[in-house]
């Protein structure tokens, strides 16, 4: 009798999953959707909330770098990095990168507590439009609080004397932060869903986050590093949005023809930074995509 049961049981179940699945095939951003992926963002920042030292400490940490590494090479001889007044004005779009690079390296944390207490068990048996507003859900809380922390470095370097880009440039900063962002939360959220648990994800978060950041051009430019590190930094997605984001700073005149980087393989524009950028962020998504696809099926 209890096995009869289990098995009526389990084709409800699979019958519920496939109406829900073509529903979602027919209209993929359906107003259920558009309602979870809402309220699940609201619970991050009602945590956040609760929490404000975090927001504190994404903002103030950031704002400590540029100030030190700022006061710290005052001194360097103008023209050293380029065309930069000072290495304040160079560091500050390293600092900008990295900063969201960080948080959004930390974003699968949050669903990686949620997987240990629980509480992502309870959301997967919920009778949602599509358990993928989980991840997007998280996205939109990375992206938002990377936009929060931009915008401080932004006006911290303006009040130094760094100057700040015009509109265009501001919009173009934008989206520059927002496809890393999405990129590498992306990959995140992947490791949050293939680790055993949070000890490993900070490992691997402790262990790649400053190897990137030295290996880019966020506090040097190429010409000052050895051949194999420049090799290296011109390989590095943070690279390729580091270089367009000081473009912004130092020339007004910019155009998607502009050359930002001089790689050991070749000159990089404004426009293939950005499309190497997209690359990086739509190839990131297509790695994830499956493993998120069987562990929230």
């Amino acid at each position: 009798m209890s096995s009869s049961f289990d098995t009526l049981k389990n084709a409800q179940l699979q019958d519920w999953k496939t109406r829900q699945d073509s529903a979602i095939a027919a209209s993929p951003v359906s107003g259920e959707f558009i309602q979870e992926t809402l309220a699940l963002t609201k619970r991050l920042f009602i945590q956040l909330q609760r929490r404000p030292s975090t927001l504190a400490a994404g903002i103030v940490q950031p704002l400590m770098w540029l100030i030190l590494f700022g006061a710290l090479f005052q001194n360097v001889p103008q023209g050293l990095f380029g065309a930069s007044q000072s290495y304040g004005q160079f560091i500050g779009a390293g600092i900008i990168v990295f900063t969201a690079f960080g948080g959004a390296l930390n974003a699968g944390l949050p669903v990686m507590f949620d997987r240990e207490f629980g509480f992502l068990n309870r959301l997967l048996v919920a009778p949602l439009a599509s358990r993928f507003s989980i991840v997007i859900a998280s996205a939109l809380f990375i992206s938002a609080m990377s936009l929060v922390q931009t915008a401080a470095i932004v006006v911290l370097s303006a009040l130094l004397g760094t100057g700040l880009p015009g509109p265009g440039g501001l919009a173009l900063m934008v989206l520059i932060v927002l496809m890393l962002t999405l990129g590498v939360t992306a990959l995140s959220l992947g490791l949050a869903f293939a680790l055993p648990g949070h000890i490993e994800l900070i490992a691997v978060i402790f262990v790649t986050n400053l190897p990137l950041l030295f290996a880019s051009t966020a506090l040097v430019p190429l010409s000052f590093m050895p051949k194999w590190l420049q090799l290296i930094a011109s390989l590095n997605p943070l690279s390729y949005a580091i270089e367009p984001i000081r473009y912004l700073y130092l020339h007004p005149d910019w155009s998607l023809t502009s050359t930002v980087l001089q790689a050991p393989w070749g000159d990089v524009s404004m426009g293939l930074s950005l499309g190497i950028l997209l690359a990086f962020s739509g190839l990131a998504l297509a790695l994830i995509r499956p493993l998120i696809s069987r562990r929230i099926a």
